[in-house]
């Protein structure tokens, strides 16, 4: 699905910069810097799928050497593919025009570069991505709720691993289903902001706690070391912070009832069954033999 994608993608780059025209960039900010931070806080949903790499450390021969690699490799990949979209599309056919479509690279291909069969096979590709996207962010999410059962901080039978394929099934169809109805029936736009501000929440707290580990555990062992503590972990959390403020109140509203019902989660059941803190802080333990292949 990401070869069929990326094929798709440079297939799109190719013909609509035989289209191109650079008085399309005339006025290249029309809304000012406001308009570029609005469009980076909602935008940012579609980066939050690289962290899904991280998740699945323990299914990689050498995490220590391999994550990095595939997590900074990915992202310099896809931002320039990103930019090269992006660049291509609106040189095809001008931001106010393609502003509010649907398909927006379908339109650029029919009405910009005058090619409709070109639209139908951006369309197709749009489908794989989406799809691709959704096994993406299922693996993670699987995968860290898998953690979070065998840290006791959710019922461990959730985490039972299918022999067959060596896969949490449970933890997979508790997560597929309520996202199914989600897409079905909630526009794109509102789950976006939500994702994207839940996540941003997240990686400020890793951000914090990164600073905070480093302080008061520096004997840990640690197969990854951030450069440059505290200086990157602290630009971070202000840069996740200052897209947070840029999202719409109705989201606020929405991930603070989120934050509210995990919190109540956690005091009622996470607290009192959490191996770590029965275990009385001994950090991470060895994977076992239940752990997703």
């Amino acid at each position: 699905m990401v070869v069929v994608k990326l094929l798709v993608l440079f297939f799109f780059i190719a013909v609509a910069l035989s289209a191109f025209d650079g008085d399309h960039f005339s006025d290249f900010a029309p809304n000012g810097w406001t308009g570029i931070e609005n469009a980076a806080a909602l935008i940012f949903f579609a980066y939050i799928g690289f962290d899904a790499v991280s998740t699945g450390s323990e299914e990689t021969r050498n995490p220590g050497r391999d994550l990095p690699i595939a997590i900074i490799g990915s992202l310099v990949i896809a931002t320039i593919i990103y930019i090269l979209v992006s660049v291509a599309a609106v040189g095809a056919l001008p931001a106010d025009q393609l502003a509010g479509q649907d398909a927006p690279l379908a339109v650029a291909l029919s009405e910009g570069a005058g090619i409709q069969w070109g639209a139908d096979i951006v369309t197709f590709g749009a489908l794989v991505a989406i799809t691709s996207v959704v096994l993406t962010i299922l693996y993670g999410q699987t995968r860290v709720a898998f953690s979070m059962c065998r840290d006791g901080l959710m019922p461990p039978r959730l985490a039972t691993v299918w022999e067959k394929t060596r896969t949490p099934v449970i933890l997979t169809l508790v997560f597929a289903v309520p996202i199914a109805v989600l897409a079905a029936f909630v526009p794109l736009k509102e789950i976006a902001e939500l994702v994207n501000i839940g996540t941003l929440f997240a990686f400020f707290i890793v951000n914090i706690a990164v600073i905070w580990l480093r302080r008061t555990k520096p004997e840990m062992e640690r197969g990854f070391r951030v450069p440059l503590v505290p200086v990157v972990p602290i630009i971070g959390a202000l840069l996740c912070v200052y897209l947070m403020t840029k999202l719409p109140s109705d989201t606020w509203l929405r991930f603070f009832a989120w934050l509210v019902l995990g919190l109540v989660i956690y005091v009622i059941y996470g607290y009192r069954n959490s191996r770590l803190r029965k275990d009385g802080g001994q950090g991470p333990r060895e994977p076992t033999s239940s752990s997703p292949a």
